[in-house]
């Protein structure tokens, strides 16, 4: 009787918790308030920044403020044209560039960007930081990390207690937060679901990075130069939460027109 109560209790809970992702119109399971994640991200941002020194290249740190600036404008461009600027509520945008050999860059909740310096011999220039900040931010927009809590919460405390776990924010609950962020990766019950989350980002932050006014079409050799990079060292594809570099250029190229289009309907002004 126990087991049946939870499972209308978890029913409940789940159906409540749909949402659409902007754009490509997936259901996803959003359980957690995004005030809630947004006051994790500022914490957990706050540690961050204490213990990895920013660059002191003013050129460089410049370069990522001026990208970022422009895509966080064309998401509050498009938000804006769609009448749903209740969505972005809560978000104070940050782009940072820490000193890390590291060819890496993320988005946490509320717009907090970091870019690492080792990104940028990658990415080379303003259009190939575009495509990587383009996809971290629609990664934020999407609220891929809240969809993937969610998940995890659920089955570690079951749908009635994650009011709870949130609150508390056990060191769990906070481990969770950053693995939800793309602070590590597991093989396991979110393989599949961060491949879908990766596909995502990528459709996505293209059309951002197209409306901010970038190339999308510097989207295929950016990633034939990460492929390069990281030659030898990626893992198989089926053992990563990451598409094959071959299998991300085909379907980017696909995307191209479609980012283009949303440019011409969504132009930054």
């Amino acid at each position: 009787m126990k087991n049946l109560v939870w499972m209308l209790i978890t029913t409940v809970l789940l159906a409540a918790a749909c949402a659409t992702v902007p754009i490509t119109g997936r259901k996803q399971m959003k359980m957690l308030p995004n005030a809630t994640l947004n006051q994790m991200a500022s914490q957990e941002y706050t540690k961050f920044l204490a213990t990895h020194a920013l660059s002191t290249d003013a050129t460089k740190a410049a370069q990522v403020q001026r990208v970022g600036e422009r895509i966080q404008k064309a998401v509050t461009n498009y938000f804006t044209a769609k009448k749903q600027t209740k969505y972005l509520a809560g978000y104070q945008w940050v782009f940072k560039l820490v000193e890390d050999p590291l060819v890496n860059a993320w988005c946490m909740p509320g717009g907090k960007v970091v870019v690492y310096t080792g990104l940028l011999p990658v990415s080379l220039n303003d259009d190939g930081l575009a495509v990587v900040m383009g996809h971290e931010i629609a990664h934020a927009i999407a609220n891929h990390g809240n969809e993937r809590m969610s998940q995890g919460l659920a089955e570690q405390a079951g749908g009635a207690a994650l009011s709870v776990a949130v609150s508390n924010q056990s060191p769990a609950t906070q481990n969770l937060f950053m693995k939800a962020y793309g602070v590590g990766a597991n093989l396991g019950a979110m393989l599949p679901f961060s491949r879908l989350h990766e596909s995502e980002a990528d459709e996505m932050g293209l059309i951002f990075m197209a409306m901010a006014g970038y190339n999308p079409e510097e989207a295929v050799p950016f990633w034939q130069r990460m492929e390069k990079a990281s030659s030898g060292q990626a893992p198989p594809e089926f053992l990563s939460t990451h598409p094959a570099h071959a299998t991300r250029i085909a379907r980017l190229t696909k995307v191209i027109p479609t980012a283009k289009a949303y440019a011409q309907k969504y132009p930054i002004k």
